[in-house]
């Protein structure tokens, strides 16, 4: 059964239900705690021993810097939402490490965006290196991931679109919320994957409620395409994709048509204005919830609360 580890300011702790025990453990990184499991192990709550986690204040699991990687279009779901047909190519982008926030930090807004996007992903975080080359099988993966995170790819929609960036438009500071839990897995649990349960609601409105089991690529094939020509190493982390239900979703197909005979200039501004009737888009004061786990509780990634400021 996996092993829930929560990080706050003072230290790094195991969770059981509602109890928390710290570990005794020297490790400030990420990666440094996977490499001490043994006192991981060692931290156990029973009964009514330990802190109360309510009483923790949970930062990221995933400590930066590190190298944090995102898969595209890879939900079908998100594939219909997006308009795409027939196959869909694997791709990657990457997001900048200082967007990494805790599962409790406000998403801040930039003055300049005006359609912000939520993405609910499940984050696999490494446990060993990943070389160049490396061929990953199913059977493998407990080899090279150690643990799973719950992480929101927050997105702004016109930088995206209208300048096709994806770094910038994914990559601004708590744009990627992350945690609270990181959960380490046992060899076991790596069977019971695909009956993860990925879902985001916005203000208690449910949006987005997938499996895994809508994914295209599943995490040992995208690792071993990632591994055409990225390394990983300890604590990295990557972004798996999210399911449909997003703001953003492509126009109808005659829309779309007569939109790629405008100038870009005119086909965006008439996207936009539509798209400003949407009422989905992220706004200050909103509040995001997400969670990811299995039905029997067996994975359970805990609860991602984040509201929704402007930026000052």
């Amino acid at each position: 059964m996996s092993t829930n580890v929560l990080r706050t300011a003072d230290g790094w702790w195991v969770v059981r239900e509602a109890r928390a025990v710290r570990i005794d453990t020297k490790a400030v990184t990420t990666a440094e705690l996977l490499a001490d499991r043994e006192a991981v192990r060692a931290a156990t709550p029973s009964g009514a021993t330990g802190t109360p986690v309510a009483d923790l204040v949970a930062l990221s699991p995933v400590t930066t810097p590190c190298r944090v990687v995102a898969q595209m279009v890879n939900y079908r779901s998100h594939a219909r939402d997006s308009g795409f047909t027939g196959d869909i190519p694997p791709a990657f982008f990457r997001k900048a490490s200082g967007s990494v926030s805790g599962p409790g930090e406000s998403i801040i807004r930039p003055a300049h965006v005006k359609f912000l996007d939520y993405e609910v992903e499940l984050g696999l975080v490494m446990g060993a290196p990943l070389p160049v080359g490396t061929v990953v099988e199913e059977r493998d993966l407990a080899s090279y991931v150690a643990g799973l995170v719950i992480t929101n790819d927050v997105s702004a929609r016109d930088i995206q679109l209208t300048r096709t960036q994806f770094y910038e438009s994914k990559s601004y500071p708590t744009f990627t919320p992350t945690g609270p839990y990181l959960a380490l897995l046992e060899p076991d649990d790596f069977a019971h994957l695909l009956d993860l349960r990925l879902k985001l609601s916005v203000n208690g409105d449910l949006r987005q409620d997938r499996t895994l089991a809508d994914m295209i690529v599943r995490p040992a094939q995208a690792l071993t395409l990632l591994a055409r020509f990225q390394t990983l190493d300890p604590g990295d982390l990557l972004l798996t994709g999210t399911p449909g239900g997003t703001a953003l979703k492509a126009p109808p197909k005659a829309v779309e048509k007569i939109g790629s005979l405008l100038p870009p200039a005119t086909k965006w501004k008439a996207f936009f204005k539509s798209q400003a009737r949407n009422p989905h888009y992220l706004h200050a004061g909103d509040h995001v919830r997400a969670t990811i786990a299995t039905p029997d509780g067996r994975i359970d990634l805990g609860e991602q609360r984040t509201p929704v400021t402007d930026a000052n």
